[in-house]
């Protein structure tokens, strides 16, 4: 082998020194365009990626994307070799940046946590196959589930066990997946979403509730206050019914206390009325043996006008029967 000169050393270092790794493309495409496969996937999309805004809402280093472009190498970029999911969570990164893509290189390397597919005839095979050996072996994505929404039983799922390799999940009694990364379960929830009834892929919590949407936690605390509103509506007017019967209870107990008195005062009267007509029999027998003492008989129709009259005449007449000199003289002073 021929040396290299001394000229040509320099000029072969000079070159080694300047050269550089080739940068990533910048200009990255984040749209092709291509729709969803149907209304019901974009909702299906849609309630994951809200789900997260419930589920993860006492946290805000984490990113939720659906139907966005993930670059992972410059040769996929320059390829435009999009990779897409249709739903990924990427914890622990600024969830506070707005991202038209994921780019890994622009995130330290971070890749998705969580990827979900929605599966449809026309790309169920790549979802279950190519994608699922893409998100093993190059994202090392911990849990992966495809779904398909217009068929309730095709939930599956795969976990990345510790030889790194994607192991089938076993279903719960529910049918549902346990997503170990995020601590929820994925399954199944029949319902009506942006008016469509269908059974949806929704997420619950480790103790099986479901994880509402922001809309469906305002509903519910909305229902609550209304609840509460009630509540309190209900508590006034019992209040106020049983004022009314405290009221009543009230009046009728100052009624039963004027009837009670009335009672009393006719009582007290009948007493002083028993009295007074005892005083009057009294008064009423000593005159009538005074007049026998001093007139002898006296005629019927004068004893019957004698017991008719009021005490007061009655004392009167005692005083007259002793001056008068006749019977017929204390006829005469009668009233």
């Amino acid at each position: 082998m021929q040396a290299l000169t001394t000229e040509e050393q320099q000029s072969q270092e000079q070159a080694e020194t300047a050269w550089e790794p080739p940068m990533p493309p910048t200009e990255l495409i984040f749209d092709d365009g291509t729709p969803l496969e149907s209304n019901r996937h974009r909702i299906a999309m849609n309630v994951l990626i809200d789900s997260m805004l419930t589920a993860l809402a006492h946290r805000d280093d984490y990113f939720a994307g659906g139907n966005m472009f993930i670059y992972y190498s410059s040769t996929q970029a320059r390829n435009q070799d999009f990779r897409g999911p249709d739903f990924f969570v990427v914890l622990n990164v600024d969830g506070r940046t707005d991202r038209q893509g994921w780019v890994v290189w622009e995130e330290n390397g971070r890749y998705p946590d969580v990827i979900v597919e929605l599966l449809s005839p026309s790309t169920a095979k790549v979802d279950k196959g190519l994608k699922k050996d893409i998100y093993e072996q190059t994202f090392r994505t911990p849990d992966y589930y495809v779904y398909d929404p217009f068929d309730p039983n095709s939930l599956q799922g795969w976990h990345l066990n510790a030889n790194q390799e994607y192991q089938r999940l076993v279903s719960n009694q529910h049918g549902w997946l346990w997503c170990q990364r995020l601590g929820l379960w994925l399954g199944t929830w029949q319902g009506t979403l942006t008016r469509e009834t269908a059974v949806w892929l929704r997420f619950y919590d480790d103790a099986g509730n479901l994880i509402l949407l922001p809309e469906e936690v305002e509903h519910q605390r909305a229902e609550v206050e209304h609840q509460r509103a009630e509540v309190a509506q209900q508590q006034a007017e019992a209040a106020q019914q049983q004022a009314e019967v405290e009221r009543q209870r009230a009046e009728a107990a100052q009624q039963q206390a004027e009837v009670a008195q009335q009672q009393a005062e006719a009582a007290e009267q009948q007493l002083e009325g028993a009295q007074q007509e005892g005083f009057r029999q009294g008064v009423l027998r000593q005159l009538l043996r005074q007049l026998r003492y001093r007139f002898g008989s006296i005629p019927v129709d004068l004893e019957s006008h004698l017991q008719v009259l009021e005490l007061e005449r009655l004392e009167d007449l005692v005083e007259v029967v002793l001056t008068a000199g006749s019977l017929e003289q204390f006829v005469s002073r009668l009233p």
